[in-house]
């Protein structure tokens, strides 16, 4: 999973980055270009001084020191010219001292331009071009040193560098705000999700951006379809159950009629299918109330809401007189479906109590990886091993698996299956008797039952 925000600001900077990249390198090659073609220009001025100072007598070639600027005799002045003509007869400027200047020899008309290294190390910019004059072929090639231009333009680029990237940090900044604020919206939307889990809203506003808004109204669509799917079938489970609860209770008494014990053992078979079509009825109703994570709804709040369950069930058990005690973390959230997490409690709680001889305890915890941890134990006789195993086997019913811990149990078994999560039956340490763990995973999906 990636995050647009990180995707937006990292394809922003790479962008910025090439292009700065890229103007700096055209930017420098103009300046290089348009500082050579300074010189050169330069070096044209001083090439008509030279030409002017060659004298061509009988095909020799002799040049007028008197014509010229002196800097080309000054030895290692940053300025030298060569005079090449006849059969690689040269005529060096004094200020090239000794140092051979490699140029081409060219044809009258021709002109070169060359970057070579000259004496002491400089870097020069030579300019070659060939002359005819008096019958004589020349090639005279001119340079100068560029070294101290080019640190310039070095150092000018390197200050245009370093400003880029200031300002490429400050771009970025204001552009992370802007991103930033422009997702603002997409915030708001993830808090609306994580309210309509919680079950504190219904539904998502439509005050979003118009890209996401078909998705928003979609999903609002499909929350109220929900909605409506889950409490139709409720009502009609409800429907078909009080509907087929009058004639069963006629079908109850007719069997409890002394008159009509005439089979006894017929009218015991059929008196147990008719209690055994009162069970699968009360269990279906409960199936019917359960929601899951994942469906708008109110959550359950154990800090508030475990203590009157408690105390409804140490009413109801107050001829046993058990002692029901719980603890509660104080960093667990609430979780699950209010009324889905009172229907596992209930069950866990009423069937601990029911089978414990004084003593039940429930502990609620939460664990920011796993999820949220029940654990109900009590000091009853427990089960055996073979028991266990039964209750743990897959595709056994708990119902089918242990007298007198079945639809309750069962029930218990389907809603931790709707929340994806997990439930493991052992003997308590501490107590003696049952010990049933329950794990309700963070995100858990919602499961078809």
């Amino acid at each position: 999973m990636y995050s647009l925000q990180k995707r937006l600001l990292v394809w922003l900077a790479a962008s910025l980055t090439i292009m700065i990249l890229v103007l700096l390198g055209f930017g420098y090659q103009s300046v290089a270009k348009m500082a050579d073609d300074f010189i050169v220009e330069r070096l044209e001025s001083d090439i008509e001084g030279i030409l002017s100072a060659i004298i061509v007598e009988d095909g020799n070639v002799k040049i007028s020191d008197l014509r010229f600027s002196h800097i080309y005799d000054q030895p290692l002045s940053g300025h030298y010219f060569v005079l090449r003509y006849g059969d690689n007869k040269e005529y060096r400027s004094r200020s090239l001292w000794d140092y051979p200047l490699e140029f081409p020899t060219i044809a009258p008309g021709e002109r070169r331009i060359n970057h070579v290294s000259g004496p002491d190390r400089q870097n020069i910019l030579v300019w070659v071009r060939g002359f005819r004059k008096d019958n004589v072929n020349f090639t005279l090639a001119i340079a100068e040193d560029h070294s101290h231009t080019h640190e310039q333009i070095d150092r000018t680029i390197r200050n245009i560098f370093i400003l880029s990237f200031l300002g490429l940090v400050l771009l970025l900044v204001v552009q992370g705000f802007i991103v930033r604020s422009s997702l603002s919206s997409l915030k708001k939307v993830r808090e609306e999700r994580q309210e309509i889990l919680e079950g504190s809203r219904s539904a998502f506003s439509d005050n979003v951006p118009q890209e996401i808004l078909p998705l928003v109204e979609e999903a609002n669509h499909l929350l109220g379809l929900l909605s409506q799917r889950l409490e139709r079938s409720r009502n009609a489970l409800g429907n078909l159950a009080h509907a087929l609860k009058g004639p069963l209770s006629v079908v109850v008494q007719y069997f409890n009629n002394a008159d009509n014990m005439k089979n006894k053992t017929q009218f015991t078979q059929a008196g147990k299918q008719v209690q055994r079509i009162h069970e699968l009825m009360d269990r279906e109703l409960r199936r019917a109330r359960l929601v899951g994570k994942g469906v708008s709804s109110k959550r359950f709040d154990p800090h508030a809401e475990l203590s009157d369950l408690v105390g409804l069930l140490m009413q109801v058990y107050a001829s046993k007189e058990v002692s029901l005690t719980y603890s509660v973390e104080p960093d667990t959230p609430s979780f699950g479906d209010r009324e889905d997490m009172h229907e596992l409690l209930g069950n866990l709680l009423d069937n601990a109590c029911k089978w414990s001889v004084s003593r039940v305890h429930c502990r609620i915890y939460g664990e920011t990886e796993s999820g949220i941890h029940i654990i109900v134990e009590d000091d009853g006789s427990g089960l055996s091993g073979d028991e266990l195993d039964r209750l743990m086997s897959r595709g056994v019913r708990l119902d089918e698996s242990v007298e007198g811990h079945g639809l309750g149990l069962s029930i218990v078994k389907d809603i931790v299956r709707l929340y994806s999560g997990e439930i493991s039956f052992s003997r308590s340490a501490s107590m003696g008797g049952l010990c049933v763990r329950v794990l309700i995973p963070c995100e858990a999906e919602l499961v078809q039952l």
